[in-house]
């Protein structure tokens, strides 16, 4: 047996906030967690309407039944997530989705004079965020990892240089399930070995975006 591979057009989609004009003061790229589509996700960065932000929500290009097939079957729900990847092909998942962010970045900037870029990365999002950014393909100002923790293979070397001059910041509910004792130790010693120290905050909740929390980063 012999695995093949080609290359073919691929359409994918993603979803939009606000409006990108000359008046524009942020532009902030949200990259969802496992198991949610952009079209939802984005809607809880509503409040930043406000503050003149134009939002943009990537959707992972793997999509998939949230419920396994008697469940579906015996209640009749039919709920979609998507996924960044798996362990199943990662490195051509991680080649892919890093194409598409910077295809999605690259139409939508070139429109304008750039305003200020901030790319969050939620859950699981974060390490595709932290993939993305240490490619070195995208231009930004503040890089946010909100309830996720950087990829234990990130480039450790393009990390020191490129965060380095970043505004990076780290958001956790202080009842999150997923952000163990462990995870955050684990956290410590990635940002130790990239030489950084992360802007640290936390607000009173569970694994979610809380909006006073956003809010509170736009000026950081």
């Amino acid at each position: 047996m012999k695995e093949q591979r080609l290359h073919f057009n691929f359409e994918a989609r993603y979803y939009t906030l606000g409006e990108l004009t000359k008046s524009t003061q942020q532009v902030w790229f949200v990259i969802h967690g496992y198991g949610q589509l952009a079209q939802y996700f984005i809607k809880k960065f509503e409040v930043l309407k406000d503050e003149n932000i134009y939002v943009i929500a990537p959707e992972g290009l793997s999509r998939f039944y949230l419920e396994d097939i008697p469940t579906r079957a015996a209640g009749g729900s039919n709920r979609v997530g998507a996924t960044w990847m798996t362990r199943e092909n990662r490195e051509m998942d991680i080649h892919n989705y890093i194409n598409y962010l910077q295809s999605v970045y690259e139409r939508e900037l070139n429109q304008i004079d750039n305003p200020p870029v901030s790319i969050l990365g939620f859950s699981q999002g974060g390490a595709t965020a932290t993939r993305w950014v240490l490619s070195g393909k995208p231009q930004f100002d503040k890089f946010i990892l909100w309830a996720g923790i950087f990829p234990l293979d990130m480039n450790f070397e393009s990390g020191k240089e490129i965060l380095k001059k970043k505004k990076v910041i780290t958001v956790y509910g202080d009842d999150d399930p997923f952000v163990t004792p462990e995870r955050m130790k684990e956290m410590e010693l990635l940002s130790s070995k990239i030489d950084l120290v992360p802007h640290k905050i936390s607000f009173k909740g569970k694994h979610e975006i809380d909006n006073k929390t956003l809010l509170s980063i736009v000026n950081l």
